[in-house]
């Protein structure tokens, strides 16, 4: 791919680094990045990379805005409120950059449809609020053999870590929170958080995304990143691949 004069300007600060350069740009704006949920950390997701020139977002998010998600969703606006996120997003990478394609899904994706709106992403990045359906796109993401980037928040917490469970020596999402169906589930409404927060790790979270598409500086990719906000630390910790895991054991006897 060639630069326009456009982007090299656009992408400039980009260009200078010599992790990235202009075939790391140029990586970028080939690749496809799926996002699950435009909530509290898919919305800084989706905008930085959008501003970064990841040529197509597709964005899977079957809410509408509402007034309660202004304090940290940072995609919309008041006028936006009552519309479906998916749309809005679109709406608002359009403002941000014209290189990028985002493509609204309008729905909830569940075991029966997660292939079909996966395939062919060059990375999955997962910032949704519901346990069952993270399960869904961690298995999905491990048989499909697409990088997985996973981030959640709490009231005051933050975890953030990159899955490529296929791999021999590296864990998947199932290594680490095993197959707890009847995890009780605890959102936003019930438990509260600090709005900042979702955009320090939906930031973060992009910058892993952006890393799996042109790799540089340290793998993530069997480490899990959590920050306390309320202390004001953050800790990576190893994640090993778990040898009863059923993700990976599933990989283990594909054909």
């Amino acid at each position: 791919m060639t630069l326009t004069d456009d982007q090299l300007d656009r992408y400039a600060r980009h260009i200078v680094l010599k992790e990235i350069g202009g075939a790391g740009q140029a990586r970028l704006l080939s690749a496809d990045v799926a996002v699950i949920g435009a909530g509290g950390i898919g919305s800084p997701a989706i905008l930085y990379l959008a501003a970064a020139g990841v040529g197509t977002i597709r964005v899977i998010d079957d809410d509408a805005v509402a007034l309660s998600n202004l304090q940290r969703q940072i995609l919309f606006g008041t006028d936006d409120v009552g519309t479906p996120k998916a749309e809005s997003a679109m709406a608002a990478v359009a403002r941000i950059n014209p290189d990028v394609k985002l493509i609204p899904i309008n729905a909830r994706i569940d075991a029966g449809n997660a292939d079909l709106m996966l395939r062919d992403a060059d990375v999955v990045l997962d910032g949704c609020d519901n346990f069952g359906t993270r399960l869904t796109v961690a298995d999905t993401t491990q048989r499909l053999r697409i990088p997985l980037v996973s981030a959640a928040v709490g009231p005051f917490e933050g975890q953030l870590a990159t899955y490529r469970g296929w791999e021999g020596d590296k864990p998947c999402y199932r290594c680490l929170v095993g197959a707890p169906q009847d995890a009780p589930e605890r959102n936003c409404a019930e438990a509260g958080v600090i709005g900042a927060l979702t955009g320090a790790i939906g930031s973060l979270a992009a910058l892993e995304a952006i890393r799996a598409i042109v790799p540089f500086g340290a793998d993530m990719a069997g480490k899990l990143l959590i920050a306390d906000l309320l202390s004001m630390r953050f800790r990576t910790l190893a994640v090993a691949k778990d040898p009863a895991c059923t993700g990976c054991a599933v990989e283990l006897c594909a054909p």
